[in-house]
């Protein structure tokens, strides 16, 4: 929608209207209301953009670059951040190291698993990763099969991440890595970004619906294979480059075996991070039936 003065109107809520800081070619919203809530994928209209008296109430922007992003001035309850900032400055207070110290207290393996840098740091980052996954898996386990495909808040199912996690290890040990014949399974689960064809082109079936134990038949077998390669790691292996990249999607660019091993310890990590916490709600809806 564009105002008679050349800006384009972002969103409206009511009679408040929010115009950006120049014109761009419309990203197809899809509206679902008639108050306009709409969604935006693959667009840049509003880079640089300044949106001023508007209800952005329940506002969700996910998988976006935001460096630069100012939020000033303004007023609501129940704000959430989550990413990976390189700073984060809250009411002129920058809260980043504090940040990290307490996710690093309540989570100690991505702690482990972001500064490992000698082989022996590496395999006990993967011994902590396996541990937690182990009690993690057996908690799951107690829950109904359907419990464990809900989306809490929006993210993905414990089934999902399982999924996610089989793609992460198939991309950057099996493929890049590795240089497997036939590196990825077609229960990958690719992060959202990854468009459709390239997701094709590596014979993933995104709307496949396999159960928990289906899935962690060959999850549980990736984790076996970073196992035995972390047991025989060296540091001249550490620093080889690998043959491959990931996948098509990624940059055409020399990937190290450290950092490609690191990304399967952060992606665990992270993961196993936010499999709890979900976990937590379901396992709490569950006992309240």
């Amino acid at each position: 929608m564009h105002t008679p003065n050349g800006g384009v109107a972002i969103g409206v809520t009511g009679s408040a209207m929010c115009v950006s800081s120049r014109p761009m070619a419309s990203p197809q919203p899809v509206c679902h209301a008639a108050w306009m809530t709409a969604e935006y994928a693959r667009t840049d209209r509003f880079r640089g953009a300044r949106i001023q008296l508007c209800d952005l109430a329940d506002l969700e922007i996910r998988d976006c670059e935001v460096s630069g992003l100012k939020i000033v001035d303004c007023y609501g309850s129940d704000v959430h951040l989550g990413g990976d900032f390189q700073r984060l400055v809250v009411n002129d207070v920058d809260v980043t190291l504090y940040v990290q110290a307490e996710l690093d207290r309540q989570h100690p393996a991505r702690a482990l698993a972001r500064d490992a840098t000698s082989p022996d740091d590496y395999r006990a980052a993967w011994e902590a990763i396996e541990t937690l996954w182990k009690v993690t898996l057996d908690r799951a386990g107690q829950l109904p099969e359907g419990k464990l495909h809900e989306r809490v808040n929006g993210e993905w199912s414990f089934v999902e991440t399982q999924r996610h996690l089989l793609f992460a290890s198939d991309a950057w040990l099996g493929n890049a890595v590795l240089e497997d014949e036939a590196p990825y399974h077609p229960w990958g689960f690719p992060a959202g970004g990854m468009p459709a064809d390239a997701t094709a082109e590596l014979g993933l079936t995104l709307k496949a619906t396999p159960t928990l134990s289906e899935v962690l038949a060959p999850r549980l077998r990736r984790m076996t294979t970073m196992r035995h390669v972390l047991e025989q790691l060296t540091q001249a292996e550490l620093d080889r480059t690998c043959g491959r990249k990931p996948a098509e999607p990624y940059p055409d660019q020399d990937y190290l075996v450290r950092r490609c091993l690191k990304v399967v310890l952060k992606e665990e990590a992270e993961h196993h991070r936010y499999a709890v916490r979900d976990l937590a709600v379901l396992e709490a809806s569950e006992r309240t039936r």
